[in-house]
C-alpha cells in the first residue's frame, strides 16, 4: 500500500460488479452470424458523438437511439438493430464482488460508483430503476453516492465525472480507487491521481484491491 491513505473505493458497475456485458454480445454476435467484438467495433468508432454515447448521456431516447445504431452498424458492413443490443444489456451480479462491499464498508472504507449507463430498460447497464426488491438496487444500496451518466449528462471517460464524484465525497483523487473493466476509462483516473485498477474478472479485480489495501478480499 505504500505511504498512500485510501479513504474511498469508487467502482463502475457492469463489467466489474456484474460479469462483463461484452460476454452477452459476443452470443449475439455469434447468434446474428457477425463477426466478434462487432457491436465493440460500433461503440468505438466516433466514440464521443456515435448513438451509444448520446443514449448514456440521455441525449437521445430508446426509439432513436434503435434508429441511429442499426445505420452505424449499416455503415460499418453489417445489419444490426440497436434495440437488440439493448435486449441483451445486463449483466450477472459477482458475489465475490458483492461479499467485497460488504467488507470494505464494515473495513471504515467509504463506497460509490461511477456508471455509464442508459435511460431505459432493465439491467445492469440501464438506469436505475428505484426498485427496493431489484437484485442490481440492492447491491446500489450499499454504495454512498452513485453517478448515473444517463442522469448526470455526463460519462466516462470524461474527467469530469471523477471529479464530480471526489467533489461530493470531499476527498482527493490520490484518497480514491477506481476499477473499472475498459483501460479508456481507467486512464483519466489515473492521470488525476486515482489508484487505477483494470478489472479482468473478479478474482483478478479482489486480488488487485487486497494488495493496494493490504486486507484479503471476497
Amino acid at each position: 500500500m505504500g505511504d498512500r491513505q485510501f479513504k474511498a473505493v469508487v467502482f463502475d458497475f457492469g463489467g466489474v460488479i456484474t460479469a462483463s456485458p461484452f460476454e452477452a454480445f459476443n452470443r449475439l454476435e455469434e447468434e446474428r452470424g457477425l463477426p466478434a467484438d462487432f457491436i465493440r467495433s460500433v461503440n468505438a468508432a466516433n466514440p464521443h458523438s456515435n448513438a451509444w454515447a448520446q443514449f448514456e448521456r440521455a441525449e437521445i431516447d430508446a426509439r432513436r437511439f434503435d434508429v441511429l445504431f442499426e445505420a452505424e452498424a449499416e455503415a460499418l458492413g453489417h445489419r444490426l438493430e440497436g434495440r437488440a443490443v439493448l435486449a441483451v444489456l445486463s449483466g450477472a451480479i459477482r458475489p465475490e464482488m458483492v461479499r467485497a462491499l460488504d467488507q470494505l464498508g464494515q473495513a471504515g472504507y467509504r463506497l460509490a460508483c461511477i456508471t455509464n449507463n442508459v435511460p431505459s430498460g432493465h439491467g445492469a447497464g440501464m438506469a436505475r430503476s428505484g426498485d427496493a426488491q431489484d437484485a442490481y438496487e440492492q447491491v446500489f444500496a450499499r454504495f454512498e453516492h452513485v453517478i448515473e451518466s444517463s442522469k448526470a449528462g455526463v460519462r466516462k471517460p470524461d474527467p469530469r465525472i471523477y471529479m464530480m464524484m471526489c467533489e461530493h465525497l470531499g476527498l482527493a483523487p490520490a484518497q480514491c480507487i477506481y476499477l473499472d473493466d475498459l483501460g479508456i476509462n481507467c486512464k483519466p483516473a489515473a492521470t488525476l491521481g486515482m489508484a487505477a485498477i483494470k478489472v479482468t474478472s473478479g478474482a483478478q479485480a479482489l486480488a488487485d484491491l487486497s494488495a493496494l489495501l493490504g486486507m484479503p478480499l471476497g
